[in-house]
């Protein structure tokens, strides 16, 4: 019945692997879960025989219903910045640490106490941060000796997930710049920063691209999943840039960025040369197309609107809490919500960030807090935007996860962010863009531009309305994380 590509998608809470064919058409899928490990206070963990196991599952529930199809290759996708420490014989020394982990903190201060972090982010695009693989792993050199001694490989998620499939070592520049040491001019690991923190470039995979064929499927892995022996294995994307490529978000379109409200908030915007922010404040990053891209984050975006629900309103709907919040007026009668809950990344780098509201009266109501939370999260985008747009400026960016799906709080972002939202026809995530790699990969397309042209349009747009309340309420907002950043 004609050709397919799978594309794999290793996420933080579970996998999902989906059958496409050559017009870009979702044919089947199949998703799975695995535990997330929390041994300590900010620490996060999983095993990555859990990612094996469950993978492995997915794929023989997908090939089940494929059998009148050739499937031409597998592309992969997964969650950014985790350890995976392998020994000689490339057995898992430790379970991974994740890209949430936050017990890096005095590793982040030795990285920049050897490397000026001014140094980091010209050659890097980003400074040391707690969450990347390179703290990680000098991490592990002082708290964890015994295992350090025995590494001999360190590969992200989804490059352990196709070492296991393919029986080689390999990364690609999307989610290899997000580890800490790779040089984003060069698209290769910096020796240089590697030998002033005497670490092994060795220990770091050969990244090739990410439409390249990283492997192909050994055979007793095939025979037990399902799928043919030698199915080639493409390297893909990390998640962000994986689900870019989904969207068509490419680095030949600079004014189309993304924005993603799902537990926090992401904005991506494309780039054709890897030009970093002076001070680190948004990551710079290879995207899988062989550009660039800029990425802001707010770590509690539908985090916060969750924990909000949860906490003060647990029997209430999410669709109700939106019609609450829509009839506050703009600017919710005063009130401001600081969606620090988590921490934050983009723009202050601070994992001690916390989060309150302010200016609470008598006089409001529970329509007022929600719409606080909703507009403090789009405020804390907005800050993140405006660093972005003084590098790449982007003038539309098309809305995904469950945030994108309510129309007032789309209709708050393009207020706040004063750029047009677009939403797209249909959401298949990073697994449909390891997919529209794999294509590529397989020499179905000469290009992704080509690929590109599958992707259906938009189904709705939204444009910005100027309105002084939200110009207003962004100078307060800075104003309270300083004001609570004096008091912690």
């Amino acid at each position: 019945m004609g050709d397919i590509v799978i594309g794999l998608d290793l996420g933080t809470g579970g996998v999902r692997a989906i059958a496409v064919d050559l017009q870009g058409r979702l044919v089947a899928q199949a998703v799975g879960s695995y535990p997330l490990l929390t041994p300590k206070p900010g620490w996060t963990e999983q095993h990555p025989s859990d990612w094996v196991t469950v993978s492995l599952t997915a794929l023989s529930t997908l090939a089940q219903q494929l059998e009148s199809h050739r499937i031409i290759a597998l592309g992969l996708s997964g969650q950014m910045h985790g350890m995976v420490p392998l020994d000689a014989a490339g057995n898992v020394i430790r379970p991974a640490i994740l890209w949430n982990d936050q017990r890096t903190g005095k590793a982040v201060e030795e990285i920049e106490h050897i490397i000026p972090r001014q140094k980091l982010i010209q050659r890097t695009g980003n400074p040391a941060i707690t969450g990347f693989q390179l703290p990680k792993l000098v991490w592990l050199r002082t708290e964890e000796p015994q295992a350090y001694a025995q590494v001999q490989q360190i590969l992200l998620p989804k490059d352990y997930l196709g070492y296991v499939l393919t029986g080689e070592s390999v990364t690609e520049p999307s989610d290899a710049s997000g580890i800490g040491c790779l040089n984003l001019a060069k698209r290769q690991w910096d020796t240089d920063l590697l030998d002033a923190l005497q670490i092994s470039p060795n220990l770091f995979p050969q990244v090739i691209a990410s439409t390249a064929i990283a492997g192909r499927l050994k055979p007793d892995i095939a025979s037990q999943i399902g799928l043919p022996a030698g199915l080639p294995v493409i390297a893909g994307g990390g998640d962000n840039p994986a689900a870019a490529i989904g969207l068509g978000i490419s680095s030949n379109n600079l004014n189309r960025g993304g924005l993603s409200i799902g537990t926090s908030g992401v904005i991506f915007v494309p780039c054709d040369r890897p030009t970093p922010d002076p001070e680190g404040r948004v990551h710079l990053f290879c995207h899988a197309d062989g550009g660039y891209h800029l990425l802001g984050v707010t770590l509690a975006a539908g985090g916060a609107l969750r924990w909000y629900r949860d906490t003060f309103a647990p029997k209430v709907d999410f669709k109700d809490l939106m019609t609450l919040a829509d009839q506050s007026p703009p600017g919710a009668n005063g009130v401001l919500f600081l969606p620090h809950l988590s921490g934050e990344r983009s723009p202050y780098l601070d994992p001690d960030a916390r989060g309150a509201w302010a200016n609470l009266s008598l006089a409001h109501t529970q329509a007022d807090l929600v719409r606080a939370v909703l507009e403090g999260v789009a405020l804390g985008l907005r800050e993140a935007l405006e660093i972005v747009n003084a590098i790449a400026t982007v003038h539309q960016l098309t809305v995904t996860g469950g945030g994108g799906r309510s129309p007032v709080w789309v209709k708050i972002l393009a207020d706040v962010l004063g750029t047009e939202l677009v939403m797209p026809q249909t959401e298949e995530g990073a697994a449909y863009g390891a997919a529209l790699l794999a294509m590529v990969g397989a020499g179905a397309y000469a290009d992704l531009e080509s690929v590109f042209k599958l992707i259906p349009g938009s189904s709705a747009r939204v444009q910005p309305e100027q309105n002084s309340v939200y110009d207003t309420a962004l100078k307060q907002h800075r104003s309270l994380y300083k004001a609570l950043k004096a008091i912690r």
